[in-house]
């Protein structure tokens, strides 16, 4: 089988949308409308990136990445999610990679670091981890996690564009 990880493309807006419902379907911790953060974000002209998977020529995933907002002023900071795989792909690798290739894209363009909302258990494999001095209002301890790809966190408040607003902060 062959994974390739590549940049969102304008027919593939409708796939994004389904694999995004699909993955989080059962998911525990959802109200089912990430695909409606993609979709504003998009409309919003707010995805720094949207990347999909494709498991031999099928969508199995995508990620989107946005700029957030640092209380303290620090810039080249990005918000990482919804980060989707379909259940059938999930734990096979996919995913992972899908999220690797993204970090080092977003490294390779200077980003300072990134942050996202996610199980801890899952997410700390990627260099992230809990910093007391970043903090994302309304999100259990522990799960709002980051990755610096320099020296050091910033502090403040962390708040993400409008369009998750629609989604109750559910990344």
């Amino acid at each position: 089988m062959i994974l390739t990880i590549r940049p969102e493309q304008p027919a593939d807006i409708s796939p994004i949308r389904e694999v995004v419902k699909q993955a989080f379907h059962h998911a525990e911790h959802t109200n089912q409308r990430e695909h409606a953060i993609v979709d504003a974000l998009r409309e919003a002209k707010e995805l720094y990136l949207s990347r999909v998977a494709e498991r031999d020529g099928q969508m199995i995933g995508h990620i989107a990445v946005c700029r957030i907002h640092i209380s303290h002023g620090h810039k080249g900071w990005f918000g990482i999610g919804p980060v989707s795989v379909i259940p059938e792909y999930q734990g096979k690798g996919g995913g992972s990679r899908l999220i690797q290739s993204t970090l080092e894209q977003l490294e390779e363009s200077g980003a300072k670091g990134c942050v996202l909302v996610g199980d801890p258990a899952y997410y700390t494999r990627f260099g992230f981890e809990q910093v007391n001095s970043l903090t994302f209002s309304g999100i259990p301890q522990g799960y709002f996690l980051a990755r610096s790809f320099g020296k050091g966190f910033p502090k403040g408040e962390v708040s993400y564009p409008a369009a998750f607003g629609s989604s109750d902060k559910a990344v």
